[in-house]
């Protein structure tokens, strides 16, 4: 039987991006699982991988990108116990989620509740495990904080905005005057980066005092502006530097923002901490920690306290056209690949 999945040919933009069909099905080894992928996640860091410029992905084209994917067991490996055919499961590989078939080790798999929506639940993986573990994790934020969240209209944005409303608390988001309303949809205020001076705003806001905490994924320049709107015992929690890949910061400034982000801003005793998340490191340490945030998140999906924001649902054949618009920074919370 064959099977459809994309392929990387060469580091670039998103030409490079290929539908290739299969001839046959991977067959699982000894404590594998054969998954029939239903969907996959798309976002701003598989553009990074995309273009050669994520650290934490090695491999060289081609190869087949998707940094996470919901799906069913298919087939059992020689000694897997603990999950059935047609299971719901789960798993952020970094890559190799854009296809209809794949085979995991069964450990690391995150089983699911029954009844998710596919497209709903691959959205709790890379975006909301990484918002939750930021609010909670990092840095647990009590109901009555307040925060910044940078890039607030996107993936990951929109994620720190519900749980940041469920959490009690209150929340400002930058993003472009054309993602306002969404960002109002989940009771945060909304500030329009092109227009306004961010910092100006916060400090206006909140008499002077700044937030509780900022979540930045912008980038080295921005992080030193971010700096200025955390109060005296908050943090800048920085996740990302999106300039790096859009051109507007080159990888100088970054070092040098890094450098301040995670030693020198430390030294000032100002009563600020600064910190730096990656969601693929700190699961590679805290393993449990992971499947356990995912699972927590699986099931207040199921008990509807979340509905993400995706703009749609797509065939797997649309891949090249997501990668473009989240490229020109077109997608308002996330595109999700159906893979069936």
């Amino acid at each position: 039987m064959s099977y459809q999945q994309v392929t990387l040919k060469a580091f670039g933009g998103p030409e490079q991006l290929c539908l290739e069909t299969v001839a046959e099905l991977p067959e699982p080894g000894p404590g594998e699982i054969r998954v029939r992928v239903l969907t996959a996640g798309t976002g701003f860091t598989d553009t990074i991988i995309r273009q050669g410029q994520y650290v934490g992905v090695k491999e060289k084209p081609p190869f087949t990108p998707g940094y996470d994917w919901f799906g069913v067991v298919d087939k059992l490996g020689e000694g897997v116990q603990g999950l059935s055919v047609g299971q719901a499961v789960a798993d952020m590989p970094v890559i190799g989620g854009y296809t209809q078939y794949l085979c995991v080790e069964a450990d690391r798999v995150i089983p699911a509740p029954d009844g998710l929506d596919a497209a709903q639940a691959v959205a709790m993986i890379l975006s909301y495990t990484t918002a939750f573990q930021m609010l909670t994790r990092i840095r647990m934020l009590e109901p009555g904080s307040s925060c910044l969240v940078h890039a607030a209209g996107g993936a990951v944005g929109t994620a720190l905005l519900e749980l940041g409303r469920e959490m009690g608390l209150t929340v400002y988001g930058t993003a472009s005057s054309g993602k306002h309303d969404l960002v109002r949809q989940f009771g945060a205020t909304p500030i329009d980066y092109r227009n306004e001076d961010f910092v100006e705003r916060i400090l206006a806001e909140t008499g002077g005092r700044g937030v509780d905490a900022v979540f930045d994924t912008i980038g080295g320049r921005n992080w030193s502006r971010s700096y200025r709107c955390v109060a005296r015992g908050g943090i800048l929690v920085a996740f990302g530097a999106l300039q790096l890949t859009t051109g507007e910061e080159r990888v100088p400034s970054l070092l040098w923002g890094f450098f301040k982000l995670l030693a020198g801003w430390r030294m000032i005793p100002d009563g600020r901490a600064t910190a730096f998340y990656n969601i693929q490191t700190r699961r590679e340490k805290e393993p449990q920690q992971f499947k356990d945030d995912v699972a927590t998140l699986f099931e207040w999906l199921k008990a509807g306290k979340l509905r993400p924001a995706l703009q749609s649902v797509v065939p797997l054949a649309d891949v090249v056209a997501v990668h473009r618009l989240i490229d020109k920074g077109e997608v308002a919370g996330k595109i999700v690949l159906n893979c069936e």
